[in-house]
């Protein structure tokens, strides 16, 4: 890769930020397993002037959700779980769930597998849509106020599935329950797993559910979009701007609010997390090592990053119900299945995440190109990830396609 060309990653993020569309961001670029670019653009908040540091502390929300993934597929090659297993052989509250189907309730015409809780098509959803009636019970039943997993499960089973178990993609709280498997597969609480297996192994030293009082000071205040100015304003709530979220999260939340004495362990989108983490983190799910630590097989990281969508199922969004351009969903990760038809400069097979306040990254394995980006901007951020591809992508001197 070009060093050169690579300074347009860091001149791209500094338009953002010289825009004021976001406070700040930093980003990490490696190939082959080398860090060939760091930078970091901008400032700590729009209330904070002081500039970005590389090690400070990102809500990472959904990009929490690999991580679990890693956890529980540790436990699937140990031969603790099959993918055909219904996920009731662990949390037995999912047994008898039902469905809604023209107004009625009946009986769901199979059980989950764990490997449709692992890809997103159990039937069980988030509660992001206002419109739809068994999402107003998902804000309904206060499923963020419960006080662990255990309760958090408890209060899903009284809820209807959007659908039967595999008929198709919701984006859902689906890796919230596989959390609770890996704790009552583990014996262990989910955090303390998730330090052992994965956090120590990799040096993930500064990743968690909650902040110490020591390193509050490297949390980084969280931002939205105005409507009007087309500029970042800090708020001192994740949801005071979105108040269907508010209804979900805002009441009394154990999860993903202070990040202070966290007792429900969201696996779907709790933890906090810097770029050398979260870096080491996608370094490490190149071929399943890092430094000497394999933490899973290269041929499960293989299976994981394969589209496991049926033909004709297709991941969309959770509120507006169009595709995501990506195409396909693995096990943990989006999957980038026709670059060419979704206008996207990447690779087949591209395998991401991002977090609802704007971090990213992605791992290219035809040109083993690993890449994390941070910022605190809920919502507004899809056209920067496709730029920075192309920023990315640009940098290639020599390509493996």
């Amino acid at each position: 890769m070009s060093s050169d060309r690579l300074q347009r990653v860091q001149a791209l993020n500094q338009r953002y930020t010289d825009a004021g569309i976001i406070a700040g961001i930093v980003t990490a670029v490696a190939r082959n397993g080398v860090i060939v670019h760091q930078s970091a653009s901008g400032v700590r908040g729009v209330d904070d002037p002081r500039p970005i540091a590389l090690d400070d502390l990102f809500r990472i929300y959904s990009m929490s959700k690999p991580v679990t993934a890693v956890a529980a597929m540790q436990l699937y090659e140990q031969g603790a779980f099959q993918l055909s297993d219904p996920v009731s052989r662990f949390i037995p509250e999912l047994k008898d769930l039902k469905v809604i189907e023209n107004g009625v309730l009946r009986p769901a015409k199979r059980e989950m597998t764990m490997h449709q809780l692992l890809t997103h098509t159990a039937g069980l959803s988030y509660g992001f849509d206002p419109g739809n009636p068994i999402d107003r019970m998902y804000v309904e039943a206060s499923l963020w106020e419960a006080k662990d997993l255990d309760d958090f499960v408890t209060r899903l089973a009284r809820l209807p599935l959007m659908f039967d178990p595999g008929g198709e993609w919701q984006y859902s709280v689906a890796v919230d329950v596989t959390g609770l498997v890996v704790e009552r597969i583990s014996g262990q609480p989910f955090d303390e797993y998730l330090n052992e297996h994965i956090f120590q192994p990799l040096d993930m030293v500064d990743t968690g559910f909650n902040v110490p009082p020591d390193e509050r000071h490297r949390l980084l205040p969280n931002h939205v979009l105005d409507s009007g100015t087309n500029r970042s304003v800090s708020i001192d709530n994740v949801f005071e701007f979105f108040p269907q979220a508010a209804d979900m999260f805002y009441r009394n939340c154990r999860a993903m609010c202070d990040f202070d004495d966290v007792t429900l362990y969201s696996g779907g989108s709790g933890l906090v997390s810097t770029l050398r983490d979260y870096l080491r983190f996608a370094l490490a799910m190149r071929d399943g090592e890092l430094d000497g630590q394999r933490i899973l097989s290269p041929k499960t990281v293989n299976f994981m990053r394969r589209n496991h969508l049926a033909a004709g199922v297709h991941p969309v969004s959770p509120i507006e119900r169009i595709p995501f351009a990506s195409g396909g969903w693995g096990i943990g990760f989006s999957v980038l299945t026709d670059p060419a038809a979704q206008g996207i400069m990447a690779s087949v097979g591209d395998y991401s995440w991002t977090g609802g306040a704007g971090t990213v990254f992605w791992i290219d394995p035809v040109e083993d190109i690993v890449v994390v980006s941070m910022m605190q901007l809920l919502g507004t951020w899809p056209s920067y990830q496709w730029e920075l591809r192309v920023a990315t992508n640009q940098a290639l001197t020599v390509s493996m396609e």
